[in-house]
């Protein structure tokens, strides 16, 4: 990589700019971090979240701590070379083509793998939550745990096969740290653009708004659904048998809450769809580029604020364990302190008596 592009994007034109950079970077560590964390924490550990619905809810939290665990790292530790060495690392102005251990070799594929596995678990979860709305008799014998388990195992196989797809198909296809982006992308490695190569990019997009279409488009079908029976509530009182194929209230509030999932997830996702079919074009756009990509990446924390918002139990569950997690780190007397405070009370008693 050329040096002079070290300071392509807007975020990097000053040192201001780029301590800036750095400090949102560690902040979205932490933010990714503390958000599925906690998140897996409830789930895990509360048996009310032990259900299909639930396993789909952690599978996207292990997606997302993936992110903040593996890909922006990687980011903030050569923003801050460049920072205070004013120079980038060596293993950034290479491809992955040049150079074998090129730690964008494995770096790209997570980031990849793990956004297509988080716009397949929200399909999933939109599936789960339509069957719940639609036909809520047979939400119990169609939707089950083991099914959803296996789900959840083919979804992370054929996303991140996907995602090492274009370097196992095309030779000419590479992985670089972008000094756009601020990432590890993909990039034409040898050939010269344009390459018929590049297209094969085009593949992430195309499967990407299938199944965020397809998400869209049930979730309107679901939210219909709920809309007529909540206008049915008003004016029939229903009776058991009545209640009995209806969905219940939770399983509305729960289809609501995928909703918005669904619209975070499109309304992040859609700038680098933008970009990626533009960049295949031919069209660079530097600081769209990192707009794009970190919009994305912040959405990696922001699932935990939607089930805090949207769901009561999550909420309290969530409360309780750091409220248990701040007794539990509060300093505690030991056994010396309290011989000797026990002393000093036995020693007032004499003396007031």
């Amino acid at each position: 990589m050329p040096e002079e592009l070290a300071n392509c994007s807007v975020c990097c034109c000053t040192t201001t700019s780029k301590i800036l950079m750095v400090v949102f970077m560690i902040s979205l560590i932490l933010a990714i971090l503390f958000g599925n964390l906690l998140t897996l924490a409830v789930v895990v550990g509360t048996k009310h979240f032990h259900t299909p619905q639930g396993y789909l809810k952690a599978s996207l939290a292990v997606a997302d701590l993936a992110v903040g665990i593996f890909v922006v790292p990687v980011s903030v530790y050569a923003e801050v070379s460049l920072m205070i060495y004013n120079s980038m690392p060596e293993w950034t102005a290479r491809n992955s083509q040049a150079t074998p251990l090129h730690p964008c070799n494995f770096i790209g594929p997570v980031f990849a793998g793990c956004t297509l596995v988080s716009i397949t678990t929200i399909f999933l979860l939109t599936i789960e939550r339509s069957i719940a709305v639609l036909r809520p008799l047979h939400k119990e014998s169609v939707i089950t745990k083991k099914r959803t388990s296996i789900l959840i195992v083919f979804s992370w196989m054929g996303s991140f096969f996907l995602a090492i797809s274009p370097l196992v198909f095309s030779d000419q296809i590479a992985l670089e740290y972008n000094p756009c982006s601020r990432m590890c992308n993909y990039a034409l490695g040898s050939a010269d653009f344009p390459s018929q190569a590049w297209n094969i990019l085009l593949l992430f997009p195309a499967f990407d708004f299938t199944l965020l279409g397809g998400t869209i488009v049930i979730n309107i079908i679901s939210l219909t659904t709920i809309r007529q029976h909540s206008k049915r509530r008003k004016h029939l009182a229903e009776n058991e048998s009545q209640s009995s194929t209806k969905p219940t209230f939770s399983d509305i509030k729960a289809a609501k809450t995928i909703g918005t999932l669904t619209l975070a997830f499109t309304a992040s996702f859609t700038p680098i769809a933008v970009f990626v079919v533009g960049n295949v074009l031919g069209n660079e756009w530097c600081n769209f580029a990192f707009f794009a990509f970190w919009i994305l990446t912040s959405n990696s924390c922001c699932n935990v604020i939607i089930y805090g918002a949207r769901d009561q139990k999550f909420r309290s569950r969530a409360y309780q364990l750091l409220i248990s997690a701040q007794f539990n780190t509060a300093p505690k007397k030991t056994e010396y302190e309290n011989t000797v405070n026990g002393g000093k009370d036995n020693e007032e008693i004499v003396k007031q008596t």
